[in-house]
């Protein structure tokens, strides 16, 4: 779900930016958001946590492995998380080869009530249908990957055309805390 958001906000961004060919690449800083919420189910089987939030909705959350803590959960631990994302859009030129990469790392607090979680993909992106109508781009990428969204700036639109590649990099960083209820 959050690439599918990340991709939703790289298209707009992208078509919103590009003012000429010539600008080939655009970096959209994201805004640093926090959100607590309160451990309502575990599953330990498959890792996974039933989350409720402050405005009341409900999430799943799957935990890897490398969360060691996770076996201390437990039903009303709050759980605070600091979420950050950047993304660099890159206009890729005629000829260069495409790219699927990505890193991780995960840091632990000394006190290990708290990580950090840094992660940076680079991918291909391929411009695959354009309605000037709706207006609406299209893009695929690795992994079967296919991307629709409505574009604001028809002038941006119209300064791409299908077939072009766009290498996108998303650094996102996560800081998690867990808070025992009292």
């Amino acid at each position: 779900m959050t690439r599918v958001m990340t991709c939703a906000a790289v298209a707009a961004v992208m078509l919103t930016s590009v003012t000429a060919r010539a600008q080939l690449t655009k970096t959209i800083t994201g805004d640093t958001k926090t959100v607590t919420a309160t451990v309502e189910a575990i599953e330990r089987g498959n890792r996974e946590v039933e989350i409720k939030r402050e405005d009341g909705t409900h999430d799943v959350l799957y935990v890897p492995a490398t969360v060691t803590r996770f076996d201390t959960l437990k039903v009303g631990d709050k759980i605070t998380a600091k979420y950050y994302e950047n993304m660099v859009l890159r206009l890729k030129p005629e000829g260069e080869k495409d790219v699927d990469t990505s890193n991780a790392g995960l840091t632990r607090s000394e006190a290990g009530t708290a990580a950090t979680n840094a992660q940076q993909a680079t991918f291909t992106a391929t411009i695959t249908a354009i309605d000037p109508q709706a207006p609406s781009i299209t893009f695929t990428g690795p992994r079967g990957w296919i991307y629709s969204s409505r574009v604001k700036d028809k002038d941006a639109l119209a300064k791409v055309k299908v077939g072009d590649k766009v290498d996108i990099t998303i650094t996102k960083a996560l800081v998690l805390s867990v808070n025992d209820a009292k």
